[in-house]
């Protein structure tokens, strides 16, 4: 049941988007293929649908394939244009286009967008909902789930573009152990949930503002063959 949620005494419109395009190189499909018995844009819709503060759901591709899973699934879709789907486009974009042509063909403008990436299929209605009270309850234009990844003061990752290994650090100067503070956290991003104020995704061209605030949430994002079946076990065992 979605809540009329207000700020400041104005009843709030809350828009969630789902990206899901037709390509992936990684596991063809993806946003399609089944997971334990559903299609993985399924549970992201349902999510959507199912919080109590989001009043629209909408989802957005350029694949008829999608779409047509997709209005299956219960959802408004939004035509993507072409330009927009290929590998190297960003998300932002995206949610710009679906927030103008809403604009312009029903003069709907959402005071807050949620963007729900579908491939974090464990991010549920609940998730969302207390994502979003830290929104509502705090002095912040934008909220962003994360997970603690622990503490570390030399981190490197292998970069997925080239292959080759890059610090995330300064290595050169690298800080003694004993120099940096044991209680400095580590928070990563997990893809799952990004909330904003609207004219703020617009001013920065962001879907995180100028002053955000964290959500913890372990999360799973799908990224590998490797991480659909972990996902897919966790589902069926729960």
């Amino acid at each position: 049941m979605t809540f009329l949620t207000t700020m400041k005494g104005k009843i709030m419109e809350v828009l969630a988007i789902i990206p899901a395009r037709g390509g992936s190189k990684g596991i063809p499909n993806k946003n399609i293929k089944l997971l334990a018995g559903r299609p993985l844009i399924d549970y992201t819709i349902k999510a959507g649908q199912q919080s109590k503060y989001v009043t629209r759901t909408v989802l957005s591709t350029e694949s008829e394939k999608v779409k047509e899973v997709a209005e299956k699934c219960g959802v408004e879709v939004i035509d993507r244009p072409p330009e927009l789907a290929q590998d190297e486009t960003k998300t932002i974009p995206v949610l710009i286009q679906v927030v103008e042509e809403l604009k312009k063909r029903e003069n709907y403008f959402p005071d807050a967008v949620i963007l729900l990436q579908a491939t974090c299929p464990l991010r549920d209605a609940k998730q969302i909902d207390e994502a979003f009270e830290i929104y509502l309850n705090n002095d912040c234009d934008s909220v962003f789930a994360v997970k603690r990844e622990g503490w570390t003061h030399s981190a490197w990752r292998r970069n997925p573009h080239t292959n080759k290994f890059e610090a995330l650090y300064d290595y050169r100067n690298r800080p003694r152990r004993q120099d940096v503070s044991e209680h400095y956290d580590l928070y990563r991003e997990t893809g799952s949930i990004y909330i904003i104020d609207t004219k703020v995704m617009l001013e920065v061209n962001d879907f995180i503002g100028k002053n955000p605030l964290i959500y913890e949430s372990p999360s799973i994002d799908i990224d590998t063959p490797e991480d659909f079946e972990k996902i897919e076990k966790i589902i069926l065992n729960s």
